[in-house]
């Protein structure tokens, strides 16, 4: 696997960017993000990589910072979610802004990202709020004016579930506990549910 490569950018054009390491040309597409800050063409130049491979082709993406690597696999990892909307994501919104949004279930904002429609930007904050203070890279990025109580958040996850809000609330009620998170919280009202 590549995970960094260093050499002389000698082409670049959004959002592709070609970087020579000794004489061999490694093509690799960059979000915008990326593309702000590279050197002019000529320059040194050192990338984070991601290497995917599947049945039918290999690619390789570029980023300059590593969270915006590691925001660029996070995403990916949501359900129905690619390279192509993953790149859409770092190239409309930081990797701060970005974890701002999902931490404060603000779905409306992440449906202005080209690519993600409602029901993308919901399993979003659903399956990487856990996350949101780590993709930013530093602490917790809970906004102002949001509660950061366990039992709303746990509400409003099972609702973007799907869940009814009288039939969340129940839910929520019936299984906290006492010092638990957001997560232990939805972890064990999906599980009764399920009995």
């Amino acid at each position: 696997m590549i995970g960094r490569l260093k050499g002389i950018l000698v082409h670049k054009q959004p959002p592709w960017l070609v970087v020579d390491v000794n004489g061999v040309g490694y093509e690799l597409e960059a979000p915008m993000s990326t593309f702000y800050d590279l050197p002019e063409i000529g320059r040194e130049v050192a990338l984070f990589t991601h290497y995917a491979q599947k049945e039918d082709s290999v690619s390789l993406y570029g980023f300059l910072r590593e969270n915006e690597r590691r925001l660029f696999r996070d995403v990916q990892k949501v359900s129905g979610i690619g390279a192509k909307i993953a790149l859409a994501v770092l190239s409309g919104v930081s990797v701060d802004e970005f974890a701002r949004l999902v931490s404060s279930s603000d779905v409306t904002a992440l449906t202005r990202i080209p690519g993600i429609g409602k029901k993308t930007a919901e399993r979003m904050v659903v399956e990487l709020r856990d996350r949101a203070a780590d993709l930013g890279g530093g602490g917790p990025l809970g906004s102002p004016g949001v509660p950061a109580d366990p039992q709303s958040e746990a509400t409003v996850a099972l609702q973007q579930l799907g869940y009814k809000p009288a039939e969340a609330t129940r839910m929520v009620r019936d299984a906290a506990a006492p010092g638990d998170d957001a997560a232990t919280i939805i972890r064990k009202a999906l599980k009764s549910a399920l009995r």
